[in-house]
């Protein structure tokens, strides 16, 4: 008797909205978004001297906290607002580690809004009929890579109602 056959579960599709390279920030080695299909990803514009760079704290915390459900927070460092992240991709990553302990995928330095906006940008501006106003902008996106929220830079990363988006695009199963 042959012994019962066992596949594999499928790998999860990689949606259009993560259809995306970027370098990352530590060592400019490009990444492909498709490693966090399947997962709860949200978005964030950073900038090193910012009122809201102080987010870090809580992006980082968010990460920690859910994480291990499937959460994973991405930040793209752009100087498009008030000129407040002149520095290069090592003096970026220096700041985020050595100030916040920042542990979450960091990309290098890109554009996020207007004629020059990252492709990931303008997709998650299409989505949501939102662009980022300012530094700290979040676009939560779901599990099934079609659901995107927008949060805008006012809205700290302990704020109730993201928590519960959070929360909530976590419990849901693919």
């Amino acid at each position: 008797m042959a012994p019962p056959q066992t596949t594999a579960p499928a790998a999860t599709a990689c949606p259009s909205l993560l259809q995306h390279r970027f370098e990352r920030l530590q060592d400019e080695k490009p990444q492909s978004l498709c490693q966090y299909a399947g997962q709860v990803v949200l978005v964030v514009n950073t900038a090193s001297f910012c009122g809201f760079t102080r987010q870090y704290e809580g992006l980082e915390a968010l990460y920690t906290r859910y994480q291990g459900r499937g959460l994973v927070v991405l930040g793209f460092p752009s100087n498009d607002f008030g000129r407040q992240e002149p520095g290069n991709n090592q003096a970026i990553a220096d700041f985020c580690e050595n100030t916040f302990g920042v542990k979450f995928p960091m990309f290098s330095k890109t554009t996020v809004v207007g004629r020059d906006a990252n492709p990931l940008y303008r997709q998650l501006a299409t989505r949501t009929g939102q662009t980022p106003q300012w530094n700290f902008h979040k676009y939560l996106i779901a599990r099934d890579g079609q659901t995107v929220r927008s949060f805008g830079s006012a809205v700290e990363p302990e704020n109730p109602d993201l928590v519960r988006a959070i929360e909530r695009f976590l419990s849901t199963k693919l």
